[in-house]
Parts: structure tokens; C-alpha cells; sequence
């Protein structure tokens, strides 16, 4: 494990959507059919491909240059700083090489040209982290009376102020060269758990087969089951609950034991560093007090009467005896349909994202415009959406528009995230112009909630305004409830392991069973099959990340209010958070934004509005 900051070629897809795609690939239209305008605009990057050779070759030629400043940045100010920047100027190069030839990959998944462009990037990204791997290591070995001298003495340090404070806090979490190393060395051994839960899961698990709506035989995948648990048939539901889920309890030891051994590898890595728990060192990277996570949960335990009668109102307006585990996705008004076309789509995100203002909307426009987006689906396109932030370009987002609802709320997401980029990347320099994942989610979701506040303002027909409201509250339910109910699991296994406690398939299965049990409370009838749940959860293999859905939903519910509330103030202080980038940690960037996350009121706000919709639906059910 290296140092928590990483900046050599930080490139990739920073946030991404799954969604299944509504056609089949014969269905699908070739690239070539599908109009430029609605293509994101590639040359944006590099004119042509000789032009992304060329760089290629740069960075090559430069790697050399670059690794004759090992063991020499103790020289002078001007050395490290030449040291630093260089390998500012070949990350963002990297980056822009990845992104030429990733995007292009993902218009056509198939072309093999464009694999092979992505494999010698790769293998060039993963050749120029080595090569600075030394970069840290030495700044944290250079007395702090030199370190202090230096920034005072060299202007061109100042833009690194954050980065080098950010190393001094980790500095006693860092170990002695040859212990790095080794720690280094056994990451690709230790990756095994996560390695084989991905095999298992995604490459050699058989499910069985279930009868679709129209009693045609469909075999079950992980990515068919989120439409069968949503469909209206319950019938379908439950067979889809009941297909899957058993077949994970036939492997549910090994499932136990990879689990197992990815908690032991993080306990030994924390321990190894120094940290008082497992949690301590996953929180530290973005400087999270402990009591950020513990008072998460406390609070939502402290909230979880406003599901229970959820679930309870949901039971009747389904008109059922008794509510199941796999009638808990299921439409309260599954015949109302949205067709939105992408002009409209446009036209509502507009609309609806009104409250942040006539510089967020023109810098929208002009992305809308401007080659940023790649609109439909064709024959080989990734599936899904995403945001790729290039620096010094501009961020491109991925979508495959279907006309649906849902596909509106995922272009203001995306935008979400590529504005956050382009403020980001237009006020930071490339140093601090990197946010955090704990940051990156409140963009989005803002307007998402400001997309889905001025539809259900705006909309009359009863029917698609209960639907609309049905679908803030499941959002709250997954995001909110449910990914909080995933900490809390995560957190107990972890104090378990530390405690010297080996968790078998009995103790998971028990503590998965209680912890829905306690959520969802009495009015639902806990299915055995539910126990096994927690072994088809990937987020489990990244350790404590998900409880970072719930606070970026939180931050983006205070930060809406506020801007719908009209708050004189509100509209600059979310620009200025989205200029931040990662200039300071996430809990000051949003403490300036005006959201203290460090106190229970912004998941106190989030499921209060939870209640309000709530009260909302029954009325309008009558």
C-alpha cells in the first residue's frame, strides 16, 4: 500500500451509472448512423491519432528525465519543485491519452484497435507510477526545518501547500522505505479475496432459469434481477428473490471465507500502519473523524419509524395480506409512463437546475453544446453513463438515452458531475484540482434533487406526480436507509475480526437477518432467503466507501434547500465549493459550502423531507 495521495496519472471514468440497456444489439444503430451532434466531440482531445502517438512517445522519452531526480530532491527548492511539475505536466498528458483512447474504446467495445490503444496506455500509466513512486517517500524524508525553508523561499511551491500539509498528517503512518516496499510488493497477493468474490459471482455462478411476465423461460444474471424485482407480477418478483438469492446460498462458506479474508487483509494493512482500527484508517485519507460514521448511524437508527410506516403503506397500497423482502422494489403505479425526448429532457434539466443560478446554467449550456456529451445508444457502446474529467480539455459525459424518465435524472446527475469538474479544473491547478469521492457525489445528487423537487412542483397529473413521489422515497430508502443499514454491517464485522472473532456464513447470515429486521421493522415478513444477501454486495470488498452515499445525499439535500429556499448566499457558496476541487479536506470544503457534516443535521434534514413525501403519497392515495 503506498501513501494515501496519488497523483501520478490520475485518469479514468471518476463517476459512473449502471443501467441495462433497453435494446438488444440487433436492434441497435450502427456509430456511423448516428448524427454528429449527438456525438461527444473526440478531436477535442487530439486532432488525430498521430497527435496522440506523439505524446505517447513524449511521455516514454520523459520517463528517464524524470527518474534522474531520485535521491536528488534534497538539493534545492528549485529541484523539487522542477520534480513536482514535471510530473504534473506527464499525469495530465496521461490523462489525456487515456481519455483518447477510452472514450473511443467505449463507442464501439468490439474494435480491436482501440483495445489495443487502451492496453498501451495502461501499461504506460502503470510504467509512470513507478517511475514517481520515490516523489513522496523522499518529500517526507526531508527535515521539516528544510521542507519549511523551501516553501517559504520558492513561490512556485505555494500551489502545493495543501498536498505537502496533507503529507505531514500521514507522515507517522508511513513506514521506512523497505517496509513500504514489502507492504507494496504483497498488495497483488492480497487483492485474491476481492479477485475470487468477482469470479465467483460474475464468472461461474449458474442461475437458474424463472418465468418472465409473459410465462417465457429467462435465465436470472445479477443484471436481469433488478428489473424482475421491479416488476408488477409478484409472482415474478418473488421467483427472481428466491432464483438468486439461493443460488448464493449454495456457496455461501466460500462467499464467508473471501469475506472473511478481505476484512483480515484490511485489519493487517491498518494494523501495519499504525492506525487504532480498520475504520481509523480508511477514514483518514480524507481526514473523517470517526464520529462522522458513528453519528451516521446513530442518527438513522434514531429515524427509521418514517420506513417502517413506509413499508407499511406500501403493503396496502399494493393491496397485500402481507409485505415480503422482494415486494420492497415493487411500483406503487406501474402504468404510468414518461416519454421524454432528449430535447425535452434538455429543456426540463434546464428548468430544473434554475435555482443554481445564471452561471451555472450558462456554463451548462455551453457543455450541452459543445461535443461534451455522447448522447445515444449504438451497436457496441458501453453500457451505463458516465463523467470523464479531462484537465485542460473539458469533461465528457457517456449516456445512452432511451426516452425515459429515468434517463433525464441520469443526464442532470452526470452534468452534475462534469460541472464539478470543469469548476474544479478551472480555478485549481492541476495539484488540488482532484476531489474527493466523499465531495463527488454531492454534485450530482444536487441535481438530481432539484431536478425531482421542480417535477413534482410542476406536474398536476395525479397519477405521475404519485409516481414521482414514489420515487424520491425509494431513492431516500436505497440511498439513505439501506446504505447505512450496509455500514453498520460492515462496521460490526470489522470490530468482530479485531477482536479476534472469525466470521463464518452462521454469523453473517444472522447479523444480515437482524440488521433488516431492525430497518424494516414489524410490518414485513423477513424472508429466510434475505440472510444470504450480504454475500452478492460488492461495495463489501472496498472497505467502508458506502456510508459516502449517504453523507453526499445529505450534503446535496442541505445544499438544495437552501438554494430552493432562496437563500441570498447559497448560489455563490455552491460555486465556490465546486471550484474547490480538492484544495482542502471534504469536510471544510462543505463546512464553507455551509453544510456541517461533522453534526447529525443534514441526515436529520434528508429524512425529515423522507417524511413530508411520505405524508404526501398517502394523501394522495387517499
Amino acid at each position: 500500500m503506498t501513501t494515501t495521495i496519488l497523483h501520478a496519472a490520475k485518469t479514468g471514468p471518476q463517476h459512473k451509472t449502471n443501467a441495462d440497456s433497453s435494446q438488444s444489439g440487433a436492434d441497435l444503430p450502427a456509430r456511423t448512423d448516428i448524427p454528429k451532434k449527438y456525438q461527444w466531440r473526440i478531436e477535442d482531445i487530439y486532432s488525430n491519432e498521430e497527435a496522440w502517438k506523439s505524446d505517447l512517445n513524449k511521455v516514454k522519452a520523459s520517463l528517464e528525465k524524470i527518474s534522474g531526480y531520485k535521491g536528488a530532491l534534497s538539493e534545492s527548492a528549485g529541484t523539487l519543485l522542477a520534480c513536482l511539475k514535471l510530473r504534473d505536466e506527464l499525469s495530465i498528458i496521461a490523462s489525456k491519452l487515456h481519455a483518447y483512447s477510452r472514450l473511443q474504446r467505449d463507442e464501439n467495445t468490439a474494435d480491436p484497435k482501440y483495445q489495443g490503444m487502451v492496453g498501451k496506455i495502461e501499461s504506460l500509466l502503470a510504467e509512470l507510477g513507478g517511475t514517481t513512486a520515490f516523489i513522496e517517500p523522499e518529500i517526507l524524508s526531508l527535515a521539516d526545518d528544510v521542507l519549511s525553508f523551501y516553501r517559504k523561499n520558492e513561490t512556485g511551491l505555494t500551489e502545493y501547500s495543501f498536498y505537502f500539509d496533507n503529507l505531514a498528517r500521514q507522515k507517522k503512518h508511513v513506514l521506512s522505505p523497505a517496509e513500504e516496499e514489502l507492504l507494496s510488493r504483497s498488495s497483488e497477493v492480497t487483492q485474491a479475496p476481492e479477485n475470487i468474490f468477482n469470479m465467483l459471482a460474475h464468472a461461474d455462478m449458474v442461475f437458474p432459469e424463472i418465468k418472465d411476465e409473459e410465462n417465457n423461460p429467462v435465465r436470472l444474471s445479477e443484471g436481469r434481477y433488478r428489473k424482475f424485482i421491479m416488476s408488477s407480477d409478484r409472482r415474478v418478483r418473488q421467483d427472481a428473490f428466491t432464483g438468486l438469492l439461493g443460488e448464493y446460498n449454495h456457496y455461501r462458506n466460500t462467499f464467508a471465507a473471501t469475506l472473511s479474508a478481505n476484512v483480515k487483509t484490511n485489519f493487517f494493512y491498518a494494523k501495519a500502519r499504525k492506525y487504532n482500527s480498520t475504520l481509523e484508517s480508511a477514514l483518514h485519507g480524507d481526514n473523517i473523524p470517526i464520529e462522522v460514521y458513528d453519528n451516521l448511524i446513530k442518527t438513522v437508527n434514531q429515524n427509521l419509524e418514517p420506513l417502517h410506516r413506509y413499508v407499511s403503506l406500501k403493503k396496502k397500497a399494493l393491496g397485500l395480506d402481507e409485505i415480503n423482502m422482494y415486494d420492497l422494489y415493487a411500483p406503487l403505479v406501474p402504468d404510468v409512463k414518461f416519454k421524454v425526448s432528449y430535447t425535452d429532457g434538455l429543456k426540463l434539466v434546464k428548468e430544473g437546475l434554475a435555482p443554481l443560478g445564471p452561471e451555472y446554467i450558462a456554463i451548462l449550456n455551453e457543455g450541452l453544446a459543445s461535443g461534451w456529451i455522447d448522447v445515444y445508444e449504438n451497436k457496441g457502446k458501453q453500457t451505463g453513463a458516465y463523467c470523464w474529467g479531462v484537465y485542460s480539455v473539458h469533461p465528457f459525459v457517456l449516456l445512452n438515452y432511451h426516452d425515459r424518465l429515468e434517463d433525464v435524472s441520469t443526464l442532470a446527475h452526470e452534468m452534475g458531475h462534469a460541472l464539478h469538474s470543469y469548476y474544479s479544473q478551472s480555478n485549481q491547478p492541476y495539484a488540488t484540482s482532484q476531489y474527493t469521492i466523499f465531495t463527488a457525489e454531492v454534485a450530482s445528487t444536487t441535481n438530481e434533487i432539484l431536478l425531482n423537487d421542480y417535477l413534482i412542483k410542476t406536474i398536476d397529473d395525479k397519477q405521475k406526480k404519485l409516481y414521482l413521489i414514489n420515487q424520491y422515497l425509494e431513492l431516500v430508502r436505497a440511498t439513505v436507509y439501506r446504505q447505512t443499514l450496509f455500514a453498520e454491517f460492515e462496521k460490526v464485522i470489522y470490530q468482530q475480526v479485531e477482536a479476534g472473532e472469525t466470521l463464518t456464513a452462521d454469523i453473517l447470515d444472522d447479523l444480515w437477518r437482524n440488521l433488516n429486521t431492525k430497518y424494516y421493522g414489524p410490518n414485513i415478513v423477513v424472508d429466510d432467503q434475505i440472510k444470504i444477501e450480504w454475500a452478492r454486495i460488492p461495495h463489501f470488498y472496498w472497505h467502508f466507501y458506502v456510508y459516502q452515499y449517504v453523507t453526499g445525499y445529505a450534503a446535496a439535500t442541505a445544499l438544495a434547500e437552501k438554494m430552493l429556499a432562496q437563500d441570498d448566499s447559497a448560489q455563490a457558496k455552491y460555486l465556490n465549493f465546486l471550484k474547490s476541487g480538492g484544495a482542502d479536506y471534504p469536510l471544510n470544503i462543505l463546512q464553507q459550502a455551509g453544510v456541517n457534516m461533522a453534526e447529525p443535521y443534514p441526515v436529520e434534514l434528508t429524512l425529515r423531507k423522507f417524511l413530508t413525501a411520505l405524508d404526501q403519497l398517502e394523501k394522495l392515495l387517499g
